[in-house]
């Protein structure tokens, strides 16, 4: 049996996702890229998740421009996306013909290890993404989205790695977005999953709880090929353990870690600078750094509690922080127990904060909410509160087979609406993913090439 143990560097996406709200701009790493190349990682994680949505919306970046230039620098290291399935990187599923666009145009423009997971844990929206990353010649990690409820157990968690395994993917991650998972479960799941299939598992977790690092050492003792780190700097709290810290321990215990820890220092330098910025701003707030142990109750991923933390702070209502946080698992059993990731924890962390702030539970119910109970997002892992359904969708009632197949493809009526807008393939798909901001981003590029273009000919007169 192999002691090699896999490290997957967070900071590029995660990690900053986790503990700055995904505002980390491609300047203020271009310059360590090449030093991170070299560092003996497995994979960078550098794509996917919130990082498209941020490009647009915050950063006035193509975040398809940003993966080709850290592509361009990195030569010899595996980059990795984060992928929501059916859902791609939005918050509503799409056709099959944009998933399969989009997980080939990721590999055509980079992405070696597509991670791709469901909010849901159900299989029937994870299989076209799978299908088109291993026929773009991607590597295809299916996921298990880990969480804790009266229906969550490891035999439902080894029939999905079979069923994963015989939808074809290459590996299984164990995705533990909350940091809940207890080292002892780690090791007996790990243990189950390796005897049931045959592909290497990888884990995925956070130090929320201040569990991680424990977690991550009984999974590499259990036969984990991987675990996800993040650079020290942007290490615990809502986001993975250091990076440096798991190295030195595994190399300790005998296990054969390639990271080079003189490399991992320049790399650590480069981020501190970044790191004290953001908290000089208040964009890093000291509260996800600290250890949260009500997580073990609320399972609420580093990513939900960072931004539900700033959303309160701009309403002026961070003192009806617990509130929110008590309401979550209520809000969660209404809607059978659905593991709290993307999108479902934004949906469920929205609700839980409206019947808080509101003072009525389902006073007012998102959008995303009634379509979830009309079945638009899949199967529900268990049983919806009826009553529920009843005040939400009244006399409307809940779709019959599979959503996605009633969706008409996103893209050409999306190529018809942008005319010259769009210069490429990946334009189109960024305004089927993000149409309000993809939009915004593509006036305000030609508005700055008509500029540069103006600027060029009076200089030449």
């Amino acid at each position: 049996m192999s002691n090699k143990v896999n490290i997957t560097e967070t900071v590029l996406r995660d990690a900053q996702q986790s503990q700055i709200a995904t505002r980390m701009k491609r300047e203020e790493f271009a310059d360590i890229l090449e030093t991170m190349d070299q560092a003996g990682y497995y994979s960078l994680e550098c794509w996917g998740g919130a990082t498209f949505d941020s490009c647009l919306r915050y950063l006035d970046e193509d975040p398809w421009e940003r993966l080709r230039f850290i592509r361009s620098k990195v030569k010899n290291t595996k980059l990795q996306m984060l992928l929501r399935g059916q859902n791609l990187l939005g918050y509503s599923p799409y056709s099959d013909d944009t998933v399969r666009a989009f997980v080939r145009k990721s590999v055509e423009n980079g992405i070696d290890i597509i991670r791709i997971f469901d909010a849901l844990n159900d299989v029937e929206n994870l299989r076209t993404a799978v299908d088109e990353c291993v026929k773009a010649g991607g590597h295809a990690q299916g996921t298990i989205c880990y969480t804790i409820s009266p229906i969550h157990d490891f035999d439902s968690y080894v029939k999905l790695a079979k069923e994963l395994e015989a939808m074809g993917c290459h590996s299984i991650c164990i995705k533990d977005m909350a940091g809940i998972m207890s080292p002892y479960n780690a090791y007996e799941l790990v243990k189950a999953l390796k005897a049931a299939v045959s592909l290497p598992i990888y884990v995925h977790t956070h130090m929320t709880s201040g569990l991680g690092a424990m977690t991550y050492l009984k999974a590499v003792e259990a036969g984990a090929a991987g675990i996800d780190c993040a650079i020290s700097v942007f290490s615990s709290g809502t986001s993975q353990p250091a990076t440096e810290t798991m190295c030195y321990s595994l190399k300790e215990l005998g296990y054969d870690v390639a990271v080079d820890s003189k490399v991992t220092k320049k790399i650590n330098d480069h981020f501190k600078p970044i790191e004290e910025h953001y908290v000089a701003t208040g964009e890093l707030n000291p509260t996800v750094l600290k250890t949260q142990i009500d997580a073990l109750n609320y399972q609420i991923p580093g990513g939900m509690l960072s931004n539900l933390i700033a959303q309160l702070t701009q309403m002026n209502a961070l003192d009806k922080l617990d509130e929110c946080l008590e309401e979550t698992p209520r809000v969660r059993k209404d809607l059978g127990y659905p593991p709290l990731v993307t999108p479902m924890s934004q949906m469920v962390g929205v609700q839980a904060a409206t019947n808080v702030l509101t003072g009525e539970r389902y006073k007012n119910v998102s959008k995303e909410i009634k379509n979830y109970l009309k079945g638009e997002y899949g199967t529900a892992p268990g049983e919806i509160n009826q009553d529920l359904v009843k005040k939400v969708l009244g006399d409307e009632k809940p779709i019959e087979g599979r959503f996605k197949d009633t969706i008409e493809p996103e893209i050409p009526k999306a190529k018809e609406y942008l005319g010259d807008l769009a210069q490429s393939e990946e334009d189109v798909l960024s305004y089927v993913a993000f149409p309000n901001q993809a939009e915004a981003f593509l006036k305000n590029r030609k508005e700055k090439e008509a500029l540069v273009v103006s600027y060029t000919i009076e200089e030449v007169e």
